[in-house]
Parts: structure tokens; sequence; C-alpha cells
């Protein structure tokens, strides 16, 4: 399984704007992260077709998260950032070659695609049982109570670097 660097991205997104009183501008948060602006905007704009973070127009606009960090599972970030795709797709390779199966005789999965779709299956279920508050909560463990709300304080004060 590969994911787009986008999801990482788009994951530290969520997490910091826990700490935001106020929207904050794309450009705020990539220099926050030393990203590109440009491809910060396109993960954030996933993250909003989703319906996970919605756009404030308006000289204090910017990005906030549209429901609980409780609400918003680390699975919705993958899928809105990298799609909903299984990372498998069975192309019946069993069925090619001189002693291929006559699609009629399979019934049912081939054992490969079974087991594929059970890693697949798993996978969502891991990252479906992790939410942003729990990220949050291990940002706060790791480095400490005020990283956040640090955070918090500096992407809503004015920007120094024009963004």
């Amino acid at each position: 399984m590969k994911l787009s660097g986008g999801v990482e991205w788009a994951l530290h997104c969520c997490v910091v704007l826990t700490a935001a009183t106020e929207p904050v501008p794309a450009a705020r948060l990539a220099e926050l992260h030393d990203v590109s602006p440009s491809y910060l905007a396109k993960q954030l704009q996933a993250l909003s077709r989703a319906g996970l973070v919605k756009s404030v127009q308006g000289k204090t606009g910017g990005y906030v998260l549209t429901r609980t960090a409780t609400e918003i599972t680390v699975l919705d970030v993958v899928q809105a950032v990298d799609g909903s795709t299984p990372a498998f797709t069975c192309t019946e390779i069993r069925q090619r070659g001189p002693f291929g199966t006559p699609p009629e005789e399979c019934m049912k999965a081939c054992p490969i695609a079974r087991a594929m779709g059970a890693a697949d299956a798993a996978w969502r279920a891991s990252l479906r049982g992790v939410s942003i508050a729990d990220l949050v909560g291990s940002v706060r463990r790791d480095s400490g109570p005020e990283a956040l709300p640090r955070i918090g304080e500096w992407l809503n004060s004015p920007s120094t670097s024009g963004g």
C-alpha cells in the first residue's frame, strides 16, 4: 500500500486546524509545514470536496474543520485525498493461459483476491478506528500539552511572510 504525500499533508492540516480559533489560510498552513502552497491547496480542496473542511471567504478567510475532531477519521482523510479504490484489483489471471479456469467454474474469488481483500478491509478498519482527535491526543503526549496551542496562536497571528 502506497499513499500519496498529500495524505500526510492533509492529516497534519486537520490536526493543527483543531488548535486554530479562526479560519486559517492555505498559505499559512503551507508556511507552517514548509510545503508547496499550490500542492497543499489541492489537498485542502480534496478535503473540502469530501466535506471535512470548508473554506471561509473574506479578509479573515481560510479553512476550518466541518466536524469535531472525534468525527473525522484517518480513513476519511485518506479517501478524500487518494480516493476509495481498493489497493488490489483482481484481473482473474486464473482464467488465462493454457490451464485457465473457465469463467463458469470461478464461483468465488480466488484465494489471492480473498487474501488481498481481507488485508484491504483490515487496513481500512484500522484507519477508520483512528480519529483526528486521537492524533491530537498523541501530539499532546509526544510534544507536550503546549505544542498545539502554540501552533494555534501562530496560525491565527498575522503572517510575517505575507502568507
